[in-house]
């Protein structure tokens, strides 16, 4: 299987394609990274270097990839942070283009605005680019709570209104839209964080330990590990879970170690062997 990333790339650290990119190819998926950036390190250090693509040098990447015969062979489409809404259109023009190419192809949108305590940290226009045109486009997308509610565009006080807004956004509902949902970072018993997923078929839910950390790109390596086991099983009960156990492993691996960057590399042997698995249960 085939992915085309579209995100941000840094030299240190993993986030964006940094995260993405490893993730699916230890999973066993050929990955073909367009890097919307290239940063010394992600921009929560005090400082970083390197330069921001044009959208039309994106454009352009793509184009060549074209030419190379990749878009028909392409079997899914992942997009993360999205710095100003002309990228935003180039990644529009590249998932109907993939799928002209290939029909079966699936887009998995991390729609990255913001998040709880943090707030928007996106241009003007970028959460009207999502809710407005990535969201009817996308196949899956992967919002954490802040963003579902910025898509959904009301708060949601519970489990009860979060699974509703998830299926209300799904294509059935309204003729158009997702097929497939991912919520993230949801809170869930004392010391536990969940994750949802939700499609026409219904909706499951897992939990697990909440670990005192939060390393960057963590959103990033769980969008891209979710889209690898739903790509190779096809079950989204099995993906989420899944995911989740892989994602908790990079977790435990990094706050082992002491270090601030996520450990992808380290506990990459546990993406498909974790050494604990988390249930998951229907909602």
């Amino acid at each position: 299987m085939n992915v085309i990333s579209i995100q941000s790339h840094v030299a240190y650290g993993h986030v964006g394609n940094s995260a993405a990119v490893f993730a699916l190819q230890r999973l066993g998926i050929e990955v073909w990274p367009v890097h919307t950036v290239q940063f010394s390190n992600h921009t929560g250090y005090p400082d970083f270097q390197g330069q921001v693509f044009a959208a039309q040098e994106i454009a352009r990447v793509i184009d060549g990839l074209e030419a190379r015969g990749a878009l028909a062979r392409c079997d899914a489409l992942l997009s993360g942070y999205v710095g100003d809404p002309a990228l935003g259109e180039v990644i529009l023009d590249a998932a109907a283009r993939i799928r002209a190419a290939n029909p079966k192809a699936l887009w998995t949108c991390d729609p990255v605005m913001g998040d709880h305590g943090k707030g928007l940290f996106v241009r003007e226009g970028v959460p009207d680019f999502m809710t407005c045109k990535a969201l009817p486009a996308a196949d899956v997308v992967t919002p954490n709570l802040f963003e579902l509610e910025i898509l959904a565009g009301r708060k949601l006080r519970d489990l009860a209104e979060i699974r509703a807004a998830a299926e209300g956004l799904l294509a059935p509902a309204q003729g158009r839209g997702p097929q497939a949902m991912l919520i993230t970072s949801l809170a869930a018993d004392e010391g536990e964080v969940a994750m949802l997923a939700a499609s026409a078929e219904g909706s499951w839910r897992v939990a697990c330990p909440r670990l005192p950390i939060t390393p960057n790109g963590a959103g990033d390596a769980v969008a891209a590990l979710f889209l690898g086991f739903y790509l190779k099983s096809g079950s989204l009960p099995e993906a989420l879970g899944r995911a989740a156990s892989a994602i908790f492993e990079v977790l435990e691996t990094t706050l082992e170690t002491g270090e601030e960057e996520l450990q992808l590399v380290a506990a990459q042997d546990c993406l498909e062997t974790p050494r604990r698995t988390f249930t998951v249960e229907t909602c």
